[in-house]
């Protein structure tokens, strides 16, 4: 008799009809597309997109870019510090509430941004070239509609438009 414990491995078909196994599987495979094509930037997705937030709301509070970017304040804190060890971006106090800090790239920052915009957008077009061109804009829709669906099951609230 076999043991009760002992399950079937499962096979690639079972694993095909997992959206989150899918979900994952396909981040990893943009992560390592975005490090093949943005290696010389030694710049992450997630410090690609603060940077990007930074540079279109300059100013921004901490708060609300961690809002814009779908990041949990601990990690926005880390990586904004990161960022700001490598002199990409200044964080500034309010003026009414020294505790809020205001989230800016520097000069180095928009530089590297203007170089690193080519190569990320080659990685997130590769990430979904697979499709053909009329099955890409409706993919995007649909990984949208997803995400503001389970927004409050994230563990940072994501403001999409």
């Amino acid at each position: 008799m076999a043991d009760r414990y002992e399950t079937a491995a499962p096979t690639a078909w079972d694993l095909s009809n997992r959206p989150g196994f899918l979900i994952r599987r396909l981040h990893q495979i943009h992560q390592a597309m975005f490090a093949e094509e943005c290696a010389a930037f030694n710049v992450t997705p997630v410090q690609f997109s603060i940077m990007s937030v930074a540079a279109a709301q300059p100013g921004l509070d901490q708060a609300r870019l961690g809002n814009e970017v779908g990041v949990d304040r601990t990690t926005l804190a880390n990586v904004v510090a990161r960022l700001e060890a490598r002199a990409l971006l200044v964080r500034t106090s309010g003026a009414t509430d020294r505790r809020v800090k205001h989230v800016s790239l520097t000069p180095e920052g928009l530089d590297l941004l203007s170089r690193i915009e080519a190569p990320a957008r080659r990685a997130h077009v590769r990430t979904i070239e697979a499709l053909p061109d009329d099955e890409r804009e409706a993919f995007l829709r649909a990984l949208a509609r997803l995400v503001e669906a389970g927004n409050e099951y994230g563990r940072a609230p994501l403001r999409l438009a």
